[in-house]
């Protein structure tokens, strides 16, 4: 018997599958992905499963003709292969995170009548996942209020290295590891008048981009630290008084975690501009911020950092529960028994 984990195409869905995965280390695990994507990548040489599968299938969204019949014709015959995969392992549960990578063992789940637990990482539901959300045992959303898990799975250290917030010393600027040009070029843009006020800076800039950013900080005089991938990440959020981010949803709730305020600019091309709710979650509880990309304003950023931090700090440490990860494997062990 067998519990088996789908979903992915990038890292915000592979990086649920990863941490569910680690609280499950006593079971049997299956994960069955694409050869799109990350998921090779990720989970390819991963002892942890017993077995691997990655089946050759694309997004059907944002296709044109063509490319929405040949994408339906292959999960068509992904769906039949997943089928077949799912009776040889014995599944008594599927944990579906999303994306393309899930479709063919989703649909293959119901077929078969097996149990489908869903995690939905954003704000804005994916179009898989909405499809799929009638006929599943459980829908985790850390977004709405009937979900029956609201904490996010994050790791253990974002909860240890929470503190509250009051002066802003210290900002970080997080562009992901491959970097965000209007996060980069906003913080060139106030780091003068950082200077002038005393706040440090962090800037994850991406890896493409450090040298040029280094520059940059350089002809302004200005000291900044600067990265792109980083192992420390929890270090350099547990430093920051105040952060300015992309708001996909690890981030989103690693800062949280942390109780770090921080100024969402969503990436402006994400799915269902899903960047945009995930933050607007937040900044409708009044605990943080949100500007479009097209309508960054200099001087109410400005005005931001001379606000004092504890109110938002602090409400931020009650927002989300610990052990997500751990939650979820409770859940699916508890439906691999019943089955």
């Amino acid at each position: 018997m067998s519990i088996v984990m789908t979903g992915g195409g990038t890292g915000g869905h592979l990086t649920i599958i990863k941490a569910v995965k680690e609280q499950l280390q006593d079971e049997k695990l299956i994960y069955i992905g694409s050869t799109k994507g990350q998921d090779q990548a990720w989970f390819k040489e991963d002892k942890q499963f017993e077995a691997t599968h990655f089946l050759d299938t694309q997004g059907v969204v944002n296709q044109g003709l063509l490319g929405k019949i040949k994408s339906t014709f292959m999960l068509i015959k992904a769906t039949l292969q997943a089928k077949k995969i799912l009776k040889e392992s014995n599944a008594k549960v599927v944990f579906c995170v999303g994306g393309f990578s899930a479709a063919p063992t989703s649909f293959g789940a119901k077929l078969l009548g097996i149990p489908l637990v869903i995690h939905e990482q954003n704000g804005a539901i994916g179009s898989l996942n909405k499809l799929l959300r009638p006929y599943s045992k459980a829908f985790i959303s850390s977004y709405e209020e009937d979900s029956p898990i609201k904490a996010y799975p994050i790791k253990e250290e974002f909860f240890e290295k929470s503190r509250i917030r009051q002066e802003i010393k210290t900002i970080i600027f997080l562009g992901g590891s491959q970097g965000a040009v209007a996060i980069n070029k906003l913080a060139l843009s106030l780091a003068s008048t950082l200077k002038d006020k005393n706040i440090k800076i962090i800037h994850q800039a991406g890896e493409k981009n450090i040298e040029n950013v280094k520059k940059e900080y350089e002809a302004l005089c200005i000291e900044a630290e600067v990265f792109g991938f980083t192992t420390k990440l929890s270090d350099y959020m547990q430093e920051a008084d105040f952060a300015i981010a992309r708001s996909g949803a690890s981030t989103l709730w690693e800062l949280s975690a942390m109780a770090c305020p921080t100024l969402y600019i969503p990436y402006p091309y994400a799915a269902g501009d899903h960047q945009f709710y995930n933050a607007k979650f937040l900044v409708d509880q009044d605990v943080a911020w949100i500007m479009r990309e097209k309508e960054i304003d200099i001087e109410e950023i400005i005005a931001i950092l001379d606000e004092n931090m504890s109110q938002k700090s602090k409400k931020l440490q009650t927002m989300i529960e610990r052990d997500g990860a751990l939650q979820i494997a409770k859940l699916l062990k508890s439906l691999h028994q019943k089955e």
